[in-house]
């Protein structure tokens, strides 16, 4: 029984599901209270737009939905005792909240709307230029008035700023800081994005050396301890990363019976087209086969076509490029299976199969004019949504800065904790006691596909520059012969790849010898 099982089972004991007030009377005991939704996640164990959704149109379950309702409990008990008889305001008039008192650990800046921005009674270090700020806006401590980060000393050396990222999504990825008004009178500051991308990475950066501080500097104590927070970090740093976002998503949509498991134990009816190839002949003679790791597999497929909604289902229909999801195809035959993989993988039923929006596209390109290596597959029906490429871009821009900074600066323990994050993340993101806050299996699925997809491409790649494909497997791993530096950069970045093997195949071949490699990602 799992950790989760065993609170559940003590709450079901322990009596009737605990009753919570209406939405609207969630926020608004919050708000009388000049509780930010930061403050009330840090509270109970849950990202900011987890507690937003509860004040919309969601209700947390088992433990959650105990410690929220005592939570609110507490906050209405709290205003009942503060309100005298005979000084009840009337109906729908909620009475005016007690101040908050001077120096507690948190409180409503003037002028702020209480929800973003929080006075702190010890100041902390501010993430633009590094001297210490008393103010905190959605969870980045900061100075409000640009003159101070400005007249300030000389400010901590900024990240080097991704240039590959248009200015504009860098602009949109920051989260936003007040400023105040020209003058007392003012309604309130207003809005301006940082101007350097520090804010969702350096959430990483902050984890990372509080855990350490926390265990003395013990590097292994450290990375224990991050591994088992990546799950809700990654949540945390995936809704800073949305914060301004063009695009609204569902997290727990209703989903179609073919993601749903067939047995408890079994699995849905949806292939990911895992690569599991090996070349049977290899031209005459001995050969030098060198396997090669392919950096961050699962942070590059985070790059993909995902469903925005809840994916609705058609039939007949030819493929909408603007929209991603599932797919009933009956997929076309492959005739190059002697130097190149299947692209959907080695299957040994015929017939339709239920395949991802990454499988079918690269399909659909292979059986295009510029490669023309097989028929188009045939479309039955389909599960799909609304779509975009970019939907996770920020999020998987600041995971990839700070692992670029991991390796540059030998950070072993960040390294470890930035692969647990995306690894994770998209792992949990469908049945999974671990990740509550995301549901969306077809995402899961679709990320794996993409990962796949990458690969195969890449021996295609290979083919395409006369080096003689060997084996394809899983996300990350592709055998080849031939002078693949020519083809391949070597290296640990996500663009490149680095030795995991080497050996000698062939006519005759005995030797084989391993180089060692960094574990699979």
């Amino acid at each position: 029984m799992s950790d989760f099982d065993a609170i559940d089972s003590l709450l079901a004991a322990v009596g009737p599901e605990a009753q919570l007030p209406a939405p609207e009377q969630r926020r608004e005991l919050r708000e009388r209270a000049r509780l930010s939704k930061a403050q009330a996640a840090r509270a109970l164990g849950v990202s900011p737009s987890t507690v937003a959704g509860w004040e919309k149109d969601r209700d947390p379950a088992g433990e959650l939905r105990t410690k929220y309702a005592y939570l609110l409990d507490g906050l209405a008990a709290k205003f009942a005792a503060e309100t005298e008889p005979g000084t009840a305001p009337g109906p729908g008039v909620a009475p005016a909240a007690e101040p908050a008192a001077p120096g507690s650990p948190t409180e409503p800046a003037e002028g702020g709307d209480g929800d973003e921005v929080e006075v702190l009674a010890v100041p902390e270090p501010c993430v633009l230029c590094g001297r210490p700020a008393k103010h905190r806006v959605e969870g980045f401590t900061q100075h409000l008035d640009p003159a101070d980060c400005r007249t300030t000393a000389a400010p901590a050396p900024a990240k080097p700023v991704n240039t590959s990222v248009q200015p504009e999504a860098v602009q949109a990825a920051q989260p936003p800081v007040r400023t105040p008004g020209p003058s007392g009178s003012s309604k309130g500051p207003a809005r301006r994005a940082f101007q350097e991308p520090s804010g969702p990475a350096d959430l990483i950066g902050q984890a990372v050396r509080a855990v350490l501080a926390e265990h003395h500097g013990d590097v292994d104590a450290a990375t224990a301890a991050l591994l088992k927070r990546a799950i809700p970090d990654a949540m945390r740093l995936l809704d800073e990363t949305r914060k301004g976002a063009r695009y609204d998503i569902v997290a727990h949509p209703a989903i179609p019976d073919i993601l749903k498991k067939q047995t408890s134990r079994g699995a849905d009816q949806v292939w990911e087209a895992r690569p599991k190839w090996t070349r049977h002949d290899l031209p005459p003679g001995r050969h030098e086969v060198t396997a090669l790791d392919i950096n961050g597999a699962y942070l590059s497929a985070l790059k993909t076509h995902l469903p925005l909604g809840r994916l609705e289902h058609s039939t007949g229909l030819a493929h909408d490029r603007r929209r991603a999801g599932l797919y009933l195809i009956t997929p076309p035959a492959w005739e190059h299976e002697a130097v190149l993989p299947n692209p959907i993988g080695n299957r040994d039923e015929p017939g339709p199969l239920w395949v991802t929006e990454p499988t079918l596209r690269l399909l659909l390109r292979l059986s295009g004019p510029r490669y023309g290596l097989c028929e188009p597959p045939e479309i039955h029906e389909s599960y799909t949504s609304g779509a975009t490429e970019n939907l996770l871009e920020k999020f998987r821009i600041a995971l990839k800065d700070a692992r670029d900074a991991a390796i540059e600066q030998d950070d072993e323990v960040t390294l470890e904790y930035v692969k647990a994050m995306y690894s994770k993340f998209v792992s949990t993101m469908g049945e999974s006691n671990y990740n509550r806050e995301l549901y969306r299996p077809d995402w899961m699925h679709i990320i794996r596909s993409q990962a796949f997809a990458n690969l195969w491409l890449k021996a295609l790649k290979a083919h395409d520059e006369g080096l003689v494909v060997v084996r394809a497997m899983g996300t990350d791993e592709l055998h080849i012969t031939g002078d693949w530096r020519r083809v391949f950069p070597e290296g640990r970045g996500v663009t490149e790849v680095k030795v995991k093997d080497t050996y000698t195949a062939g006519t005759d071949a005995t030797e084989h010898t391993e180089t060692a490699g960094e574990g699979q990602e």
